[in-house]
């Protein structure tokens, strides 16, 4: 069960095994027995991926629940006493307003002896220099010695306050939404500036984290793609509005926790931090209004 969830974590048999001590042929043969035993198919392989299936899927998150418990179990009955010291960590406004701001106080009360220094920036970080302990990152990462945790995906939306729509009327698509003024980040991302590969068209204003552009989106400034998960309430509650994109496909932005060294070596009160945030700091979280 944990190779099946080190498979999972890190896309694949190499870097699981790496973590786990193991060859890839060992790890495979692991996720084989398991399968086997369970009499489904967790993983779809192919040349170049790995995919859940949907049996994948459900026992991925029951997997992250039972291993977490034993984890637990582990610590209490051998007396060992809860992790200690702070933790640094580098994200984006944004996953702290609308993550992080909603699990803290949970994982603040589970464990009393950690402390949390939060550095707000959307800017990619250099954890050795930074001194961070955890970096939160959006978009697709470079290969680098740093390990990460996926925190799943997010779709990139485009929306509008009522305000900005009634001003300059609802665009029909995609072409209609590239003649328009637009918000932007103030530096280059991962994900692009706009709607198309390669589409450099200078948004009207740009602002340095993507929280300044959601209020200003809300305020009716213009239109902003901004992560799905920062903007389900809004559009909830009618604040936003999502325009049509039909001529270009929805992206998917990934989040991930990276962090400097092996999973095995890290310090209590990191890897806890990091199998919460694995669990409960997910962006394609449910939305429960």
């Amino acid at each position: 069960m944990a190779a099946f969830v080190r498979v999972v974590e890190h896309g694949g048999f190499a870097r699981a095994g790496h973590v786990l001590g193991l060859s890839p042929s060992a790890v495979s043969r692991l996720i084989t027995r398991l399968e086997q035993r369970l009499g489904a198919t967790l993983l779809r392989r192919s040349t170049r991926k790995l995919a859940l299936t949907p049996e994948g899927e459900q026992f991925h998150a029951r997997a992250l629940t039972i291993l977490a418990e034993i984890d637990l179990a582990e610590r209490e009955i051998g007396g060992a006493r809860l992790p200690s010291g702070r933790i640094r960590i580098n994200s984006s406004m944004s996953y702290v307003a609308h993550v992080l701001a909603d699990i803290l106080p949970d994982f603040l009360a589970r464990y009393p002896d950690i402390s949390l220094e939060i550095i707000q920036t959307d800017r990619v970080a250099d954890l050795l220099k930074d001194g961070s302990d955890i970096a939160i990152r959006a978009g697709e990462l470079p290969a680098s010695s740093l390990v990460a945790r996926s925190l799943g995906e997010t779709p990139l939306v485009v929306v509008a306050a009522p305000s900005w729509i009634e001003r300059n009327g609802m665009p029909v698509d995609a072409d209609a939404l590239s003649a328009r003024d637009r918000l932007g980040f103030a530096y280059a991302r991962a994900s692009g500036d706009w709607l198309r590969p390669g589409e450099s068209a200078p948004a009207r204003v740009r602002v340095s984290d993507g929280e300044g552009i959601r209020r200003l989106a809300l305020a009716g400034v213009a239109s902003a793609r901004l992560a799905e998960f920062t903007v389900r309430s809004a559009i909830a509650s009618r604040q936003l509005i999502v325009l049509p994109t039909k001529t270009t496909p929805t992206r998917q932005e990934p989040f991930h926790a990276v962090y400097v060294g092996q999973s095995g070596q890290l310090p209590a009160r990191i890897r806890v931090l990091l199998d919460y945030l694995a669990i409960s700091g997910r962006v394609d979280r449910p939305f429960r209004g």
